[in-house]
Protein backbone atom coordinates (compact mmCIF):
# COMPACT_ATOMS: atom_id res chain seq x y z
CA UNK A 1 0.00 0.00 0.00
CA UNK A 2 0.80 3.12 -0.74
CA UNK A 3 -0.89 6.39 0.77
CA UNK A 4 -0.09 10.19 -0.41
CA UNK A 5 -1.23 12.29 2.38
CA UNK A 6 -2.48 16.05 1.99
CA UNK A 7 0.19 16.60 -0.90
CA UNK A 8 1.16 19.98 -2.06
CA UNK A 9 3.58 20.94 -4.83
CA UNK A 10 4.33 24.32 -6.30
CA UNK A 11 7.13 25.34 -8.69
CA UNK A 12 7.56 29.01 -7.81
CA UNK A 13 4.39 30.28 -7.77
CA UNK A 14 2.61 28.24 -9.85
CA UNK A 15 0.54 25.12 -7.58
CA UNK A 16 0.54 21.96 -9.14
CA UNK A 17 -0.75 20.07 -6.86
CA UNK A 18 -3.59 20.85 -4.01
CA UNK A 19 -4.17 18.89 -1.14
CA UNK A 20 -3.80 15.31 -2.59
CA UNK A 21 -4.80 12.44 -0.80
CA UNK A 22 -5.24 9.01 -1.81
CA UNK A 23 -4.46 5.52 -1.16
CA UNK A 24 -3.31 3.49 -3.88
CA UNK A 25 -3.86 -0.34 -2.88
CA UNK A 26 -2.15 -3.56 -2.64
CA UNK A 27 -2.44 -6.36 -5.42
CA UNK A 28 -4.81 -3.93 -7.37
CA UNK A 29 -3.88 -1.64 -10.35
CA UNK A 30 -4.42 2.34 -9.21
CA UNK A 31 -4.40 4.25 -12.36
CA UNK A 32 -3.93 8.27 -12.30
CA UNK A 33 -5.95 9.71 -14.59
CA UNK A 34 -6.92 13.18 -15.83
CA UNK A 35 -5.83 15.58 -18.84
CA UNK A 36 -2.21 16.89 -20.13
CA UNK A 37 -1.21 19.53 -17.27
CA UNK A 38 -4.02 17.82 -14.56
CA UNK A 39 -0.76 16.93 -12.39
CA UNK A 40 -0.34 13.19 -13.16
CA UNK A 41 3.34 13.26 -13.55
CA UNK A 42 4.28 15.57 -10.61
CA UNK A 43 2.14 13.27 -8.25
CA UNK A 44 3.56 10.08 -9.86
CA UNK A 45 7.12 11.61 -9.21
CA UNK A 46 6.67 12.54 -5.98
CA UNK A 47 5.48 8.95 -5.17
CA UNK A 48 8.58 7.51 -6.56
CA UNK A 49 10.48 9.90 -4.69
CA UNK A 50 11.91 11.69 -7.81
CA UNK A 51 10.39 15.35 -6.47
CA UNK A 52 9.53 16.11 -2.71
CA UNK A 53 6.50 17.80 -2.01
CA UNK A 54 6.40 21.15 -0.99
CA UNK A 55 3.92 19.79 1.97
CA UNK A 56 2.49 16.52 2.95
CA UNK A 57 4.07 13.29 3.49
CA UNK A 58 4.11 9.79 1.26
CA UNK A 59 3.74 6.00 3.46
CA UNK A 60 5.08 3.04 1.95
CA UNK A 61 2.78 0.74 4.14
CA UNK A 62 3.53 2.07 7.43
CA UNK A 63 6.90 3.50 6.86
CA UNK A 64 6.91 7.61 6.26
CA UNK A 65 9.11 7.91 3.38
CA UNK A 66 9.20 11.31 3.97
CA UNK A 67 11.39 11.11 7.00
CA UNK A 68 13.93 8.67 6.03
CA UNK A 69 17.58 8.89 5.53
CA UNK A 70 19.69 8.44 2.42
CA UNK A 71 20.32 4.50 3.25
CA UNK A 72 16.68 3.73 4.38
CA UNK A 73 15.68 5.21 0.84
CA UNK A 74 18.04 2.98 -0.96
CA UNK A 75 16.20 0.41 0.85
CA UNK A 76 12.66 1.29 0.06
CA UNK A 77 14.34 1.81 -3.79
CA UNK A 78 15.21 -1.43 -4.31
CA UNK A 79 11.72 -2.65 -3.76
CA UNK A 80 10.31 -0.23 -6.44
CA UNK A 81 10.30 -1.14 -9.97
CA UNK A 82 9.60 1.45 -12.72
CA UNK A 83 8.21 1.39 -16.12
CA UNK A 84 9.39 4.31 -17.88
CA UNK A 85 7.23 5.78 -20.96
CA UNK A 86 9.87 5.43 -23.30
CA UNK A 87 11.11 2.07 -22.11
CA UNK A 88 14.40 3.93 -20.71
CA UNK A 89 16.25 1.12 -22.38
CA UNK A 90 20.04 1.18 -22.54
CA UNK A 91 20.50 1.17 -26.73
CA UNK A 92 24.64 -0.17 -26.04
CA UNK A 93 23.24 -2.98 -23.82
CA UNK A 94 21.62 -6.28 -25.26
CA UNK A 95 18.07 -6.66 -24.02
CA UNK A 96 19.92 -9.31 -20.68
CA UNK A 97 21.99 -6.50 -19.81
CA UNK A 98 19.38 -4.12 -19.47
CA UNK A 99 17.21 -6.47 -17.35
CA UNK A 100 20.25 -7.50 -15.29
CA UNK A 101 21.55 -4.01 -14.81
CA UNK A 102 19.32 -3.51 -11.33
CA UNK A 103 20.61 -6.91 -10.28
CA UNK A 104 24.49 -5.82 -11.36
CA UNK A 105 23.70 -2.40 -9.38
CA UNK A 106 21.40 -3.64 -6.24
CA UNK A 107 22.41 -6.88 -5.46
CA UNK A 108 25.33 -9.34 -4.81
CA UNK A 109 24.25 -12.06 -6.56
CA UNK A 110 26.42 -14.56 -8.47
CA UNK A 111 26.16 -14.10 -12.47
CA UNK A 112 24.27 -17.56 -12.54
CA UNK A 113 21.89 -16.36 -10.53
CA UNK A 114 21.59 -13.42 -12.03
CA UNK A 115 20.87 -14.93 -15.52
CA UNK A 116 18.30 -17.26 -13.78
CA UNK A 117 16.61 -14.42 -12.61
CA UNK A 118 16.59 -12.83 -15.94
CA UNK A 119 15.67 -15.81 -18.00
CA UNK A 120 12.56 -16.23 -15.71
CA UNK A 121 11.50 -12.27 -15.97
CA UNK A 122 11.82 -12.89 -19.88
CA UNK A 123 9.80 -15.72 -20.09
CA UNK A 124 7.09 -14.40 -17.84
CA UNK A 125 6.82 -11.25 -20.57
CA UNK A 126 6.49 -13.58 -22.94
CA UNK A 127 10.49 -12.99 -24.60
CA UNK A 128 12.66 -16.39 -24.25
CA UNK A 129 15.32 -16.34 -26.50
CA UNK A 130 16.04 -12.58 -27.14
CA UNK A 131 18.50 -12.07 -24.57
CA UNK A 132 21.39 -11.19 -27.14
CA UNK A 133 19.09 -8.86 -29.31
CA UNK A 134 19.46 -4.97 -29.13
CA UNK A 135 16.35 -2.40 -28.08
CA UNK A 136 16.81 -1.50 -31.58
CA UNK A 137 16.24 -4.83 -33.49
CA UNK A 138 12.60 -5.56 -31.78
CA UNK A 139 9.24 -3.65 -31.89
CA UNK A 140 8.64 -1.21 -30.01
CA UNK A 141 5.81 -3.36 -27.87
CA UNK A 142 8.25 -5.64 -27.21
CA UNK A 143 10.63 -2.88 -25.86
CA UNK A 144 8.02 -2.19 -23.34
CA UNK A 145 7.77 -6.03 -22.19
CA UNK A 146 11.94 -5.73 -21.80
CA UNK A 147 10.98 -2.67 -19.70
CA UNK A 148 8.53 -4.63 -17.56
CA UNK A 149 10.69 -7.52 -17.44
CA UNK A 150 13.68 -5.12 -15.67
CA UNK A 151 10.90 -3.31 -13.57
CA UNK A 152 10.11 -6.90 -11.77
CA UNK A 153 13.45 -8.15 -11.70
CA UNK A 154 13.81 -7.55 -8.12
CA UNK A 155 10.53 -8.65 -7.53
CA UNK A 156 9.45 -5.37 -6.39
CA UNK A 157 6.62 -3.83 -3.76
CA UNK A 158 5.77 -1.30 -5.74
CA UNK A 159 5.55 -0.59 -9.61
CA UNK A 160 5.32 2.52 -10.95
CA UNK A 161 4.23 2.48 -14.54
CA UNK A 162 4.87 6.10 -16.71
CA UNK A 163 1.90 6.07 -19.80
CA UNK A 164 2.79 2.60 -20.70
CA UNK A 165 1.22 2.20 -23.59
CA UNK A 166 2.57 5.58 -24.77
CA UNK A 167 2.88 4.99 -28.80
CA UNK A 168 1.76 1.59 -29.18
CA UNK A 169 -1.09 0.31 -31.07
CA UNK A 170 -4.26 -0.69 -29.61
CA UNK A 171 -4.15 -4.63 -29.78
CA UNK A 172 -0.28 -4.10 -28.41
CA UNK A 173 -1.68 -1.61 -25.30
CA UNK A 174 -3.58 -4.49 -24.77
CA UNK A 175 -1.19 -7.25 -24.38
CA UNK A 176 0.76 -4.74 -22.34
CA UNK A 177 -2.35 -3.50 -20.02
CA UNK A 178 -3.71 -7.09 -19.40
CA UNK A 179 0.32 -8.07 -18.33
CA UNK A 180 0.74 -5.61 -15.84
CA UNK A 181 -2.33 -6.87 -14.53
CA UNK A 182 -1.57 -10.36 -14.28
CA UNK A 183 1.58 -9.67 -12.59
CA UNK A 184 0.26 -7.46 -10.30
CA UNK A 185 -2.24 -9.94 -8.75
CA UNK A 186 0.51 -12.99 -9.24
CA UNK A 187 2.99 -10.93 -6.70
CA UNK A 188 0.18 -8.39 -4.92
CA UNK A 189 2.27 -5.90 -5.91
CA UNK A 190 1.07 -1.99 -5.37
CA UNK A 191 1.03 -0.58 -9.23
CA UNK A 192 0.41 2.56 -9.82
CA UNK A 193 0.02 4.05 -13.36
CA UNK A 194 -0.01 7.34 -14.88
CA UNK A 195 -2.42 7.05 -18.21
CA UNK A 196 -4.76 8.98 -20.10
CA UNK A 197 -5.36 5.75 -22.23
CA UNK A 198 -9.62 5.29 -21.95
CA UNK A 199 -9.04 1.40 -22.89
CA UNK A 200 -6.58 0.99 -20.05
CA UNK A 201 -9.42 2.42 -17.18
CA UNK A 202 -11.93 0.28 -18.79
CA UNK A 203 -9.71 -2.71 -18.87
CA UNK A 204 -7.78 -2.68 -15.57
CA UNK A 205 -8.93 0.60 -14.04
CA UNK A 206 -9.15 -1.01 -10.55
CA UNK A 207 -8.94 1.94 -8.36
CA UNK A 208 -8.66 5.53 -10.27
CA UNK A 209 -8.35 8.79 -9.07
CA UNK A 210 -8.46 11.83 -11.80
CA UNK A 211 -7.17 14.83 -11.49
CA UNK A 212 -8.01 18.21 -12.38
CA UNK A 213 -5.69 21.49 -12.42
CA UNK A 214 -4.12 19.83 -9.63
CA UNK A 215 -7.14 18.17 -7.30
CA UNK A 216 -8.13 14.93 -6.88
CA UNK A 217 -11.41 15.09 -7.82
CA UNK A 218 -13.13 11.51 -8.30
CA UNK A 219 -12.48 8.27 -6.77
CA UNK A 220 -13.71 5.24 -7.95
CA UNK A 221 -13.16 1.85 -10.49
CA UNK A 222 -13.52 0.82 -13.95
CA UNK A 223 -17.21 -0.26 -13.41
CA UNK A 224 -18.06 2.81 -11.40
CA UNK A 225 -17.06 5.38 -14.42
CA UNK A 226 -19.77 5.12 -17.09
CA UNK A 227 -22.52 5.83 -13.86
CA UNK A 228 -20.79 8.33 -12.73
CA UNK A 229 -22.68 11.70 -12.29
CA UNK A 230 -19.49 13.53 -12.30
CA UNK A 231 -19.26 16.17 -15.16
CA UNK A 232 -15.34 16.60 -15.16
CA UNK A 233 -14.95 12.68 -14.96
CA UNK A 234 -17.80 12.53 -17.82
CA UNK A 235 -15.75 15.47 -19.94
CA UNK A 236 -12.63 13.59 -19.55
CA UNK A 237 -14.41 10.34 -20.77
CA UNK A 238 -16.00 11.14 -23.56
CA UNK A 239 -13.35 13.93 -24.74
CA UNK A 240 -13.19 12.74 -28.43
CA UNK A 241 -16.33 13.53 -30.92
CA UNK A 242 -16.34 10.18 -31.90
CA UNK A 243 -17.03 8.62 -28.21
CA UNK A 244 -19.28 11.45 -27.73
CA UNK A 245 -21.20 10.64 -30.69
CA UNK A 246 -21.04 7.14 -29.67
CA UNK A 247 -22.70 8.16 -25.95
CA UNK A 248 -25.31 10.39 -27.58
CA UNK A 249 -26.59 7.36 -29.33
CA UNK A 250 -26.89 5.22 -26.58
CA UNK A 251 -28.13 7.15 -24.28
CA UNK A 252 -30.72 8.48 -27.61
CA UNK A 253 -31.65 4.59 -28.12
CA UNK A 254 -32.24 4.18 -24.00
CA UNK A 255 -34.73 7.21 -24.15
CA UNK A 256 -36.39 5.57 -27.02
CA UNK A 257 -36.88 2.42 -25.23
Amino acid sequence: MIRAENIFKSFDDAEVLKGITHTFENGKTNLIIGRSGAGKTVLLKILVGLLQPTSGTVWFDDINYSQLDKKQIRAIRMQVGMLFQGSALFDSMSVEENIRFPLDMFTTMTKKEKLDRVNYCLERVSLEGVNNKYPSEVSGGMQKRVGIARAIVLNPKYLFCDEPNSGLDPKTSIVIDELIRSITIENNITTVINTHDMNSVMEIGENIALLYKGELVWTGNKNEVLDSDSDLLQDFIFASPFLQRLRNAALSSNTKV
